[in-house]
């Protein structure tokens, strides 16, 4: 039986004790006969009215919720109950359903908006994108995949990844760089792949960049970079050379020496050992850089290593505030010169302004931090700090910061170095995978 019918059954059991107790009392009591057949009609007519009324007030409202979660099912948000007072529990739950029509229509504008915005980005990034589904089959390829195979997507889309020859990529394995040709023709290629779940199901999800031409104008400029700091130093060097000998050929060519001309020429060609002596420690110091080894990874604690290091610089007493308990795998020579560098330049930064040095460590995540403090004047210029031979200090090689970022990367990790905001000086950060 229907719900309504089972509602309407229920109303009419309800007043029929009532209907039928006052018929009773109309028929024993009343003096006409006909006027208690019509009273009782009424009363029956009444009752009966009543029950479809109170049906009608019931059934309406839940037709109507039944057809706001209709239209929410097949996707249409618009649709809205009237909503009488929410100080009773049906005007409360039309406005709660409506709310919730209003927050759908919301959230499908925002997923539209971000599938639009998803799209034009997946159109215009220069990275192949691939989607292949259980079976491997192509469900999905970007304007870039597309180019990549040289081939439109109307030609690929359903096809298996073996006949596309990109099967031996959907294995699992961490990103890798590898050379390989493609029907857009060869080059250097970070592959990615990946799982991602659509509606229950997985899909592999296949990233192809090339990085022919990044690495290539990353190499130009390395070049560049490298040109004009060897072109500097060399022409630091040759150009006196070059007048100290023109000098001492015309002094030669004179004939007739002059009294002091044994002087002159001592003291020119010891300017030019001296400037050939800068040279190679100059060439010295970029094959130290160019020929740093992998590193041996050990075992030793970071206490050990900050005590063996500290006693080396004796120019001014370092604060040392210790950190938790913690041991490293690393190579502990290049972690000790990578350290000497960073103390031997807050230790000059602290000297120029009287101030101190303060050196500490902690523990973030999976991370050993380990901090350096100065109190000197603090960077002048960020740009070139791990450009290699460039320095601020007489005398200075220009390798020391390079080198000791080249140590860090080379051991996962990361070197930084920025201005106090506490206090004028410089901190340096070491991060070092544990």
């Amino acid at each position: 039986m229907r719900y309504e019918n089972r509602l309407t059954l229920i109303i009419l059991a309800g007043g029929f004790p009532a209907l039928a107790l006052g018929l009773f009392l109309l028929w024993t009591r009343a003096g006409s006969s006909s006027w208690a057949a019509a009273a009782g009609w009424l009363a029956a007519a009444a009752w009966v009215a009543g029950a479809a009324a109170v049906r009608r007030r019931l059934v309406h409202p839940l037709r109507t919720l039944g057809g706001l979660l209709a239209g929410l099912r097949s996707g249409d948000y618009s649709a809205r109950a009237r909503v009488g007072s929410r100080d009773d529990a049906l005007g409360e739950l039309f406005y709660e359903a409506n709310a919730l029509c209003q927050s759908l229509s919301e959230q499908r504008r925002n997923a539209v908006e971000a599938t639009a915005l998803l799209r034009t980005v997946m159109a215009e990034i220069d990275v192949a994108v691939f989607t292949f589904d259980g079976e491997r089959r192509l469900t999905l390829v970007n304007r870039a995949g597309e180019n990549l195979l040289a081939r439109p997507a109307a030609q690929i889309l359903g096809r298996a990844a073996a006949e596309l020859e990109l099967a031996d990529l959907l294995e699992d394995s961490p990103p890798r760089v590898m050379e390989r040709s493609f029907p857009c023709g060869p080059g250097r290629w970070e592959v990615r792949v990946s799982t991602v779940w659509e509606r229950g199901r997985a899909m592999r999800l296949l990233v192809v960049q090339n990085l022919t031409r990044a690495l290539r104008e990353e190499q130009i400029q390395s070049w560049k970079r490298l040109v004009r700091v060897l072109g500097h130093e060399l022409n630091n060097s040759l150009t006196p050379i070059k007048s100290i000998a023109d000098s001492l050929r015309t002094l030669m060519s004179r004939g007739v020496a002059a009294e002091d001309w044994k002087q002159d020429a001592e003291d020119g060609l010891r300017v030019i050992a001296g400037r050939a002596d800068s040279l190679a420690r100059f060439l010295e110091a970029y094959a130290r850089l160019a020929r740093l080894p992998q590193p041996q990874r050990k075992s030793f604690a970071v206490r050990e290593w900050i005590g063996r290091v500290l006693p080396m610089e004796t120019r001014l007493p370092v604060e040392w505030a210790e950190g938790p308990d913690q041991t490293v795998t690393a190579d502990p020579d290049q972690l000790d010169q990578l350290l000497i560098n960073l103390l031997r330049n807050a230790v000059d930064a602290a000297l120029e302004t009287g101030g101190g040095v303060r050196l500490g460590w902690k523990i973030h995540r999976r991370w050993l931090e380990l901090f350096l403090e100065d109190e000197g004047p603090g960077l002048q210029s960020t740009g070139n700090l791990f450009v290699p031979f460039f320095t601020t200090k007489p005398g200075g090689s220009g390798i020391g910061l390079a080198l000791s970022r080249q140590i860090a990367e080379a051991h996962g990790g990361q070197l930084t170095l920025e201005n106090r905001s506490d206090r004028t000086g410089c901190r340096a950060l070491l991060r070092l995978p544990l």
